[in-house]
C-alpha cells in the first residue's frame, strides 16, 4: 500500500491538472463568443467539461483514504493493552474455541510455578507416583485400592480444579470452568499451585513428608518440568493404556448419573484428542528415562490392580 505522504502528492496533482483545465476552458469562452481564435490559446477538446468531474472525484477519495490512514495509525499509537488475557496464556494451554468468551485472567505471575527456581521439597522425604492414563482408563478406581493398601494420599488434579472452579471467591473459578468446557488444559501455573497447596495441607503435623499419587498429571511435558523444579522431582510414573473404543464406552456410560460437564460426546472427542497430542510426550519422555511403569487398563479392575501391585513390587513399593 502506498504511504500517506505518495497518496497526498498524487491527489494534490490531480487536483493541480483539473484547476489548470478549468481556467483553460474559462479563459476560451469570451474570445469564441467574439469569433476570434487567439493563437496562442489550443483549441478547447470538443467534449464536454463534464470530464472534468473524473479527476475531482479522484482527488476526493485520495483525500478520503488519506484521513483513513492518518486516523488508524493515530489509533494504534494511542492503543496500550489493559493487561494479560487468557489468550495470552493460551501457548500453556490447548487453544479454545475462536467462539469462547474470554474473561480477563487472573495475575499468575506471583504463584510458585512461575517464581521459584529450586524444588519446595526433597524426594527423599517427599515421594511422588505421577499416575496417567487417557480420559476414562481407570486412573481414580486404581488410585483408590493404592491409598487403601500403600497409605498413599491421592490427589486428582482433575477433582482440584473443578473444587477451585466451585469455591467461592476464587479467582481462577471462571476460567478453569470455561477449560474444562472446552475439554482444554488449564495453565500449569494454576493447577501446579493447587496441587502445591493440596500438598501443603496434607502434610500439616508430619514433619513434611508424605507419599502421595497425583492422578491425571501432569497432561504436558511443560507441566511436569515445572512441578518438578518447583515442587519436588516424582519417583516415575504409572501409566494406565487402554484403547480409545474402551474409554469413550466407560465415559459415555458414566456420563449418565456423574453430571460432570465433560462427560458428554463432544467433550469426549476433545479429551481424547488432547490426551494423545500432549500426554503422550509426558510418557514417552519419562520412559525413555526408565521412569514408566506401564499397565494394561482393558483388564477387569481387580486384574488391573493386581498387575499394578506387581509391578510396584518390581519397584521397590511394597503395601503397608
Amino acid at each position: 500500500m502506498s504511504s500517506p505522504t505518495t497518496l497526498f502528492r498524487a491527489t494534490s496533482r490531480a487536483f493541480r491538472v483539473a484547476q489548470t483545465t478549468k481556467r483553460t476552458f474559462a479563459t476560451s469562452r469570451p474570445l469564441a463568443s467574439q469569433g476570434r481564435q487567439p493563437s496562442h490559446i489550443s483549441t478547447p477538446p470538443s467534449s464536454s467539461p463534464l470530464k472534468v468531474w473524473p479527476i475531482l472525484g479522484i482527488f476526493a477519495l485520495g483525500s478520503f483514504l488519506f484521513k483513513k490512514i492518518v486516523d488508524r495509525r493515530k489509533e494504534e499509537a494511542a492503543y496500550k493493552p489493559q493487561g494479560p488475557v487468557w489468550t495470552q496464556h493460551q501457548t500453556i494451554a490447548s487453544p479454545l474455541s475462536k467462539h469462547t468468551y474470554i474473561p480477563t485472567m487472573p495475575a499468575i505471575s506471583n504463584l510458585g510455578a512461575t517464581t521459584r527456581t529450586s524444588p519446595l521439597w526433597s524426594p527423599d522425604n517427599v515421594t511422588v507416583l505421577f499416575v496417567l492414563g487417557g480420559p476414562g482408563a481407570g486412573k481414580g478406581t486404581q488410585c483408590q485400592k493404592l491409598v487403601a493398601d500403600y497409605g498413599f494420599k491421592h490427589l486428582s488434579a482433575g477433582d482440584l480444579l473443578r473444587e477451585e472452579q466451585d469455591r467461592p471467591g476464587s479467582e481462577f473459578g471462571e476460567m478453569i470452568k470455561t477449560y474444562i468446557k472446552e475439554g482444554t488444559i488449564v495453565p500449569m501455573e494454576v493447577t501446579v499451585q493447587l496441587l502445591e497447596n493440596a500438598m501443603k495441607a496434607s502434610m500439616e503435623g508430619e514433619n513434611n513428608k508424605g507419599l502421595f499419587l497425583i492422578d491425571g498429571f501432569p497432561r504436558k511435558l511443560d507441566q511436569a518440568h515445572a512441578f518438578e523444579r518447583t515442587v519436588v522431582p516424582s519417583k516415575f510414573t504409572l501409566f494406565f493404556d487402554c484403547s480409545e473404543a474402551v474409554m469413550e464406552k466407560r465415559l459415555l456410560r458414566r456420563g449418565e448419573t456423574s453430571g460432570r460437564a465433560d462427560d458428554n460426546m463432544e467433550s469426549i472427542k476433545k479429551r481424547f484428542r488432547v490426551f494423545v497430542e500432549t500426554s503422550m510426550p509426558v510418557v514417552t519422555e519419562f520412559e525413555s528415562q526408565d521412569r514408566v511403569v506401564r499397565v494394561n487398563a482393558e483388564q477387569e479392575p481387580d486384574d488391573v490392580y493386581k498387575d499394578v501391585v506387581k509391578k510396584l513390587g518390581e519397584r521397590g513399593v511394597q503395601p503397608i
